[in-house]
């Protein structure tokens, strides 16, 4: 076969001038050793502290699951053998599906291959069911909500970051045109680290007769009393439709899912390509995962030590006249730098000099000139880890 490399490679170097260009680096996780890990570099194998893992609380490390996927792997053997139409809907589907839904207050859930793929295929199902059906979705939603509102071929307006005045603006002109209203919004947004106004959201929704969709997967886990993300937090889990959570960060695990009433997520169930013609999660997987949110939602303890480590680093930077994004007031830690080699070339730096992991973001995941380090504190960073983080960012800053 003979291929025109040439528009490949003109594109690697296009984004390697724009230092656009992504280094994924080679760690290996060590059970018990959380959060510190191997990395495989060019010229040396040594021991560093992971300071970006969505590996929230620790969950993948967490004993009771690890115990709960031997259990299962022994139990069913890898895979799950099928799509979960053909042979691959296993009781640990079933019973991780009721453990979400009861967990979100609702009447259903539906488990995907991860919460990208339950994003976009719900989206993209939801124009097939309600055929004017209109998005509209917060300007900085996820990836996944972009490409699922894109795929499906409905009618999209944009509404400005957690402007409710634009919101009520864009609300209206769906009410004016026609059309079935549905809001697409985040509860916690993962690269500032900023929080959504939820309630003045449902009211909207709710004066308009919008349908209302929510990605908490950076909530789930590790807000509200039981895990179940900002919506339990503020007690409105009834006030909105559909729920988008993962189950590979806060929970450790891997793969997604939505809740919300039982006609809604059989309708999506019997519809979602993306759901119906792939192979199901691995029983394994699912089982670790019910342990995961079982564990959670009796220990509070957890989220709070996580909130308690997450303020002391914020002080930390705070007292060195270190800059985190303004908006940021949730677990996510980004440290503005605005320069996309810069950033790239302080990672490396803390990495190779301090043992320190932190991946730097860059566009097209932020906005060129708001690049960052983003970090992620756990409850298993000790104080003397996050002395060591702020001295180490306090030295490649001022250099």
């Amino acid at each position: 076969m003979t291929i025109n490399k040439a528009p490949f490679e003109e594109k690697l170097k296009q984004l390697k001038q724009e230092g656009k260009y992504r280094v994924f680096n080679d760690i290996l996780r060590e059970r018990g050793k959380f959060p510190k890990a191997i990395w495989y570099g060019k010229y040396a194998i040594k021991e560093i502290v992971n300071w970006c893992s969505n590996d929230y609380l620790g969950m993948g490390q967490n004993k009771i699951v690890i115990d709960a996927m031997h259990t299962a792997l022994d139990q069913t053997g890898a895979g799950s053998g099928g799509t979960r139409n053909i042979g691959g809907t296993s009781h640990y589907h079933v019973a991780l599906e009721h453990e979400l839904a009861s967990l979100h207050s609702k009447e259903s859930a539906l488990l995907y291959s991860s919460a990208y793929v339950a994003n976009e295929w719900t989206l993209i199902s939801l124009k097939q069911i309600i055929p004017d059906i209109v998005f509209l979705s917060d300007s900085k939603n996820h990836a996944s909500l972009i490409q699922g509102i894109k795929h499906s071929g409905a009618d999209k307006i944009i509404w400005q970051h957690n402007d409710m005045g634009d919101l009520e603006d864009k609300l209206r002109e769906v009410a004016t045109n026609g059309g079935t209203p549905c809001v697409v919004f985040e509860s916690v947004y993962s690269m500032d680290g900023d929080v959504s106004p939820i309630q003045e959201i449902c009211d909207l929704a709710t004066e308009y007769g919008a349908m209302t969709y929510i990605d908490e997967v950076h909530a789930v886990g590790l807000y509200g009393e039981q895990g179940a993300g900002h919506l339990e937090k503020l007690g409105l889990q009834n006030q909105v439709d559909i729920v988008n959570g993962t189950l590979g960060k806060a929970f450790g695990v891997t793969g997604g899912y939505i809740a919300g009433d039982a006609v809604i997520i059989d309708t999506v169930r019997s519809v979602a390509s993306g759901f119906i013609f792939t192979t199901s999660l691995s029983p394994v997987i699912c089982a670790g995962a019910l342990a995961s949110v079982k564990y959670l939602r009796d220990h509070p303890e957890l989220r709070q030590q996580h909130q308690d480590q997450t303020r002391k680093l914020k002080k930390l930077l705070k007292d060195n006249n270190i800059e985190i994004h303004e908006d940021a007031c949730t677990h996510i830690v980004p440290v503005m730098i605005r320069n996309a080699f810069k950033c790239k070339e302080m990672s490396d730096t803390l990495l190779n000099d301090h043992g320190i992991y932190i991946q730097p973001i860059n566009y097209p995941t932020v906005a060129e000139g708001t690049e960052r380090l983003r970090i992620a504190p756990t409850p298993f960073h000790t104080d003397e880890m996050l002395e060591n983080l702020v001295n180490a960012l306090k030295e490649v800053i001022n250099k």
